[in-house]
């Protein structure tokens, strides 16, 4: 498999939000509508811009996406198309490599990322009853 990562820019945010779209609609089922609403927003408009976002792409076909801020792993998601052939994990592992992450928070309804991260090597030491923006989204806090 030829990919490459790469820093997102601006211009890739639509196709950033379209990965985004696809990966939650496939693994969060629990994320109630005006929610998915609100980060579909926020995300863009809030989270890319103040992040170093990097994009896995195969044949020029952006695939997924990761970005880290300081020691934790802030997002890693992979289109729903190609979930399932390496590129999470190949992704993830450039970003360990790159950026020395050691943290992650996994929301608790998500039992398909809890395992992918203890494939990873993580282990959960924590949770918290609210997500990062204070909705009612329970996280595990993992460590490796």
């Amino acid at each position: 498999m030829l990919h490459q990562i790469r820093l997102a820019k601006a211009e890739d945010y639509p196709k950033i939000m379209e990965i985004w779209e696809s990966a939650v609609k496939a693994t969060h089922d629990f994320l109630a509508e005006e929610d998915f609403n609100y980060f579909k927003e926020a995300i863009p408009g809030d989270y890319l811009p103040q992040l170093d976002v990097y994009l896995i792409s195969e044949d020029g076909e952006a695939k997924g996406f990761a970005s880290v801020a300081g020691d934790t792993l802030e997002m890693l998601f992979i289109h729903d198309d190609p979930r399932g052939k390496g590129y999470g994990k190949k992704l993830y592992e450039w970003m360990k490599e790159t950026t020395g992450l050691t943290k992650v928070d996994v929301n608790e309804q998500n039992p398909q990322a809890i395992g992918f991260y203890e494939k990873m090597g993580f282990k959960r030491v924590g949770r918290s009853e609210k997500d990062g923006s204070g909705k009612n989204y329970p996280l595990i806090h993992m460590s490796l």
